[in-house]
């Protein structure tokens, strides 16, 4: 008979083997244990198959303390960083520096681009026209046939006219769009240059190529020119906060800027800034713009598509909150500009009265001249030294001396600084000087007409 396993204590009946659960718990609890250490310490990563394979995949606190290395920005961010400093198309390969110049304009600017051309022509730079949707096709194919019909251009190849003018709406993001897109043709073709500078048919150089070339052969070429502060004031209230569109992003004919009644907030994942629409920017900065390796290029440039006088904007703000570049950045357009005091919306334009003004300031180029002024052939006959309808010589000039000097090309790394050359040098030692840079993508304000930073005021 089975006996009965039952036993009284104290009148109460209760099972002899009721600890007998504490074994399974506790090698329950083992078990468990060691699994949450296998999964914190990588005992289960992934089987990689190959005589090579590493079952433990296990990353040291001491590698972490470089993370970027693990994300693939910083793998493109170099890649795009050493093709800028090693590619025969981004670096000149015997010293010299090469330009690459946008040159715009809209309806009756044809004439006055020719002219600017002729004026900032070097064989070593770059040169891409524009004439705007508002041109008629007729000038547009004359000025394309002209320098089809130009032998200088036919040799050298280094001129090109926009076939597809886009249509530049003033104050309107269209304009950065017809930068991005010259840009993009001069990376596409993958030409040699290491500046662009973008110009339009009212500015005009104060000093010959030789002269700006020959100083730029001792800068940096990691340097971008770019007059800037940051929003405040009047600004905010008549640019960052109101909303726009553009009519010309989607219609083919020009119309002014669409406002909405509603406001937005100033933005929290990035600092707004501002300054001049004319600029002297890097190959690798423009190269970030176009191809950048994060979202800041693309996320800007959505951001200010909604953005009154964007151009004067859009550049400046990323480049300021960009870690790469904003180092590199010289508060100054190279250009001499007149303002009114304070400034307003537009400058002044330049007569044979701001001549002196011009040439002290040491500036490269001027804006804006009124159409065929009389200061202009000033310019042309005491400081280019260049006839009607003929390029500004220089070193590269290899004629006999008859009536065209440049119609024969030489070498055009070899330059002849003339007085132009000095005046360009006085004006880096200022703005290269550290006390000048302490303003660059800071909280100062920059004075438009006395040419400095100064203690922002309150608004």
């Amino acid at each position: 008979m089975r006996k009965n396993s039952w036993v009284s204590n104290s009148g109460q009946t209760r099972p002899f083997s009721d600890r007998l659960w504490l074994v399974p718990f506790l090698a329950s609890l083992l078990v468990t244990i060691t699994l949450l250490l296998a999964c914190a310490f990588g005992l289960f990563a992934p089987f990689y198959g190959g005589g090579d394979s590493v079952l433990l995949d296990v990353i040291s606190l001491t590698s972490w303390e470089e993370p970027d290395k693990y994300f693939v920005e910083s793998d493109v961010r170099s890649k795009a960083l050493f093709s800028n400093s090693t590619d025969s198309g981004s670096d000149s390969d015997d010293g010299a520096p090469r330009i690459a110049y946008l040159i715009t304009g809209t309806k009756g600017d044809g004439l006055r681009i020719r002219r600017t051309l002729q004026a900032v022509y070097h064989p070593r730079n770059q040169y891409i026209l524009h004439l705007d949707l508002e041109a008629p096709p007729r000038e547009r194919i004359e000025l394309a046939m002209y320098v089809k019909g130009d032998p200088t251009f036919s040799q050298l190849e280094n001129v090109r006219v926009i076939a597809k003018g886009n249509l530049v709406t003033y104050k309107g993001p269209t304009m950065i769009a017809c930068t991005l897109h010259a840009v993009s043709i001069l990376l596409k073709e993958n030409l040699k240059w290491d500046w662009f500078i973008n110009l339009s048919a009212s500015d005009y150089p104060l000093m010959t190529q030789d002269d700006i070339l020959h100083v730029f052969s001792t800068m940096p070429r990691n340097l971008n020119f770019i007059e800037h502060m940051k929003i405040a004031g009047w600004k905010v209230v008549q640019r960052a906060r109101p909303i726009v569109v553009d009519p010309g992003l989607y219609l083919s004919k020009k119309f002014d800027l669409v406002t909405t009644t509603e406001k937005r907030e100033l933005p929290t994942s990035f600092e707004l800034y501002t300054g001049s629409a004319w600029v002297m920017l890097t190959r690798s900065f423009l190269d970030y713009c176009i191809w950048g390796w994060d979202q800041l290029p693309r996320t800007l440039l959505m951001y200010y598509a909604n953005f009154i006088s964007s151009p004067e904007g859009y550049f400046h703000t990323v480049i300021c909150n960009s870690h790469e570049f904003q180092s590199t950045v010289i508060g100054h357009d190279l250009h001499y500009i007149a303002w009114d005091y304070p400034p307003k919306q537009h400058p002044l334009t330049l007569s044979s009265k701001d001549y002196d003004k011009m040439v002290k300031s040491g500036a490269p180029f001027a804006r804006k001249f009124a159409r065929d002024d009389r200061v202009l052939d000033r310019i042309d006959r005491e400081l280019l030294r260049r006839s009607e309808g003929r390029f500004t010589p220089g070193a590269w000039c290899a004629g006999d001396g008859g009536a065209d000097s440049c119609s024969v090309t030489g070498n055009d790394s070899s330059f002849q600084p003339g007085p132009g050359a000095e005046r360009l040098k006085g004006l880096m030692a200022g703005i290269m000087s550290q006390e000048y840079r302490k303003g660059s993508c800071s909280n100062l304000a920059y004075d438009q007409s006395k040419r400095k930073w100064v203690n922002r005021t309150r608004t």
